[in-house]
């Protein structure tokens, strides 16, 4: 029997190996610059998941009938909320939960049915547009499926946007009626309801009693449970519902707006449900058998289409936040479990972001284990590295040296996907070999439903975001000012251009952009301009190796790539979050960083630069020293900490940009270019 078991394992080995080597995608006309196709829809790109189910609402359906009494929708039980205060006198709340609760698939379809009947009784009307501006839970995936149902198309909001681009929001999109929670409607909403003057109808999802006083006269607010219970009365429900076209829009989607006006991106149903078909392609077993746990922001088309792949094969979708999702994040009591825990998550979408921050955080532990620790720690990641990369597995390092930073996860998390970002190679390895499961890098856009590249489960390289879904194709475009061209040896770059019926419908009210973004070729296939860089590799795998619009001109000539500076820097233990900025006008690029506040105080220990928090960070010689100590390269030459997590409507990184360059001459500014060798 044993024997039995090597045979199988080496050839399962064998296959590996194989498949990592084998061609993904080639060029459909074999022309350099392509279009790409994989290799699985060479003669036709795959447009939709189930025969006959080819709107949103019926794919949905289609799940209800196959799961009926499958878990559905997961929410924790919160126990308990406490404040707990800190060393330095801020208080952060803290909170104990239970275990999940879950809506079947039947429960779930129903009171989707129930507050989109609901929704109509209250006025709104098919193909007149409806808003969602809510956190990640369950009640968002039930509004949209509801909306689905009903032709309501969903405008969606980032709930970190500022009071100006909601407002932007509502208004250009004419809505009537938003659905939010109510930490949000005290939070944001309600200081703008006079700049809004269309909005009718507020749903509160929470179902925590409440308040509602001083809002502007017409407008009625109301919770999400009494609307279901409006649209279930007999004569509500047996109303005819007027179902989607697949054109039709589903989603006008916002951008979060960090580069200027969020602009809506319109996503048709049969957008959608191409884009999921080509994820879905690429997750190996994918089945109802598996948890995914949702906490990335559900108005991000990365999430919304996740957990749309999920629903369409009947998997469970069990609700979390940053703030909860391990047992050390930041609202879960010490000694409590966090969302991973206790879901222990199969499935699970990250941006690189996230994947730095647990890459950093694990690494740091190593650094303060035992040297005998460490060494048997150092020894067993290069060994795994080694194996993996010849396409062996190594059972015995996973069961005694990974299985605690696996348990991070939950344990038995068997594919991360990971999206958003270019992921550092770095990370990517770590990920790889620490948690014992492949990642996924994927290549998408909102205007492309997030769909454009996923690399294989098995394709252990790095660097690389894999080959086109079955969804898409690709081509490069010269771009004659960077230099690249499709001719370009050894392999072909340019721009990447993305086609397919994930290519969504536009930009909402924006025809000069949608010129200038989209266009159809002479056989109606639909395309998108994406800005970024790319280069395939021989094996049709891509590369995303610059973007137009991140190249920033210096005084002496020089491009710089604010993304790859970032990206670069985000590894370094003393920095959370950075954000660079450059300046034609001048010769160096700045950096605005949000610092990791255990590695910074212990470097400020070291220095003997004593203070509260807020005073390390604004303290110039800490300054120097993050610079001496970690930029030891070209850039940036100047650096801003900050006591605070940065949020765009903060206006923090407004303010870093608008420094001017005699500000930027500090007292130790002539050390600093010479220790670059500055001019």
């Amino acid at each position: 029997m044993e024997c039995v078991t090597w045979l199988l394992a080496e050839q399962e080995r064998v296959s590996d190996q194989e498949r990592a080597k084998r061609v993904r995608a080639r060029s459909a006309n074999g022309h350099p610059g392509g279009p790409y196709r994989s290799v699985a829809s060479l003669k036709a790109l795959t447009t939709g998941l189930h025969p006959g189910r080819d709107t949103l609402d019926g794919v949905f359906e289609h799940a209800a009938q196959h799961f009926p009494n499958r878990d559905c929708l997961g929410t924790r039980q919160l126990l308990s909320e406490e404040d707990e205060v800190q060393p330095n006198g801020k208080v952060f709340k803290k909170v104990i939960l239970g275990d999940y609760i879950w809506l079947s698939y039947r429960e779930a379809y129903q009171a989707a049915a129930h507050f989109g009947s609901g929704l109509a009784a209250l006025g709104q009307r098919p193909q007149y547009n409806i808003a969602i501006f809510c956190e990640t839970r369950a009640e968002w995936i039930i509004t949209a499926q509801a909306c689905f149902m009903y032709n309501f198309p969903l405008v969606t909001l980032y709930s970190t946007l500022g009071g100006p681009a909601i407002a932007h929001g509502l208004n250009e999109t004419e809505v009537t009626h938003i659905i939010t929670s109510k930490d949000l409607f005290q939070s944001r909403l309600k200081a703008i309801l006079p700049e809004v003057p269309k909005l009718e109808q507020i749903i509160v999802v929470d179902n925590k009693p409440g308040t509602w006083t001083d809002f502007p006269k017409g407008i009625r607010v109301q919770s999400m449970a009494t609307v279901q219970e409006l649209g279930a009365k007999p004569e509500n429900l047996s109303k005819p519902r007027s179902r989607p076209k697949p054109t039709d829009i589903a989603v006008i989607m916002y951008t979060s707006g960090s580069t200027g006006i969020p602009k809506g991106v319109m996503i048709s149903h049969s957008n959608l449900i191409a884009g999921i078909t080509g994820m879905a392609e690429r997750i190996p077993g994918l089945c109802e058998d598996d948890t995914y746990i949702g906490y990335l922001p559900l108005a991000h088309v990365l999430e919304l289409s996740a957990e749309l792949v999920c629903v369409s094969h009947g998997c469970r979708i069990g609700y979390s936040s940053p703030q909860t999702l391990a047992d050390q994040s930041t609202k879960i009591k010490k000694g409590s479990k966090g969302d991973t825990s206790v879901l222990q998550p199969t499935l699970m979408a990250a941006v690189p972001e996230i994947m730095d921050r647990i890459y950093k955080n694990v690494m740091t532990k190593v650094q303060e284990m035992t040297s005998v620790q460490r060494t048997l720690f150092v020894l067993a990641y290069n060994y795994k590295m080694e194996q993996i990369s010849k396409g062996y597995s190594t059972p015995l390092c996973d069961r005694l040296v990974f299985r605690k930073v696996r348990s991070l996860l939950g344990g038995k998390t068997r594919v991360l996907l990971s999206g958003g970002a270019p992921l550092s190679a770095a990370t990517q390895r770590f990920m790889n070999i620490c948690f014992c499961c492949p990642v996924g890098q994927g290549y998408g856009l909102t205007e492309t439903c997030g769909a454009g590249t996923i690399s294989d489960m098995w394709d252990y390289s790095t660097g690389r975001v894999g080959a086109p879904l079955v969804c898409s194709e690709i081509m490069l475009k010269d771009w004659e000012e960077g230099g690249y061209h499709s001719t370009d040896k050894p392999n072909p770059r340019g721009e990447i251009l993305i086609g397919g019926p994930n290519v969504t419908m536009g930009y909402y009210k924006n025809e000069a952009k949608n010129r200038e973004d989209f266009f159809v070729d002479k056989n109606s296939q639909r395309w998108f301009c994406t800005g970024d860089i790319g280069e395939f590799d021989p094996d049709g795998c891509l590369k995303i190796i610059d973007r137009k619009k991140d190249l920033v001109k210096l005084q002496a000539g020089e491009y710089v790539s604010l993304g790859k500076v970032e990206a670069v820097l985000k590894n370094c233990s003393l920095i959370d979050n950075i954000c660079a900025y450059a300046n034609s006008d001048e010769s160096y690029v700045i950096g605005f960083v949000v610092p990791n506040q255990k590695q910074l105080m212990t470097l400020a220990k070291e220095k003997r630069i004593v203070g509260s928090w807020e005073e390390i960070c604004n303290n110039p010689e800490m300054e120097k020293e993050v610079l001496l100590v970690n930029f030891r390269f070209e850039i940036p030459k100047k650096i801003r900490l900050s006591a605070e997590p940065w949020t765009p409507e903060t206006g923090l990184v407004t303010d870093a940009f608008k420094l001017k360059r005699k500000e930027l001459k500090t007292h130790y500014q002539d050390d600093i270019e010479r220790m670059y060798g500055g001019k």
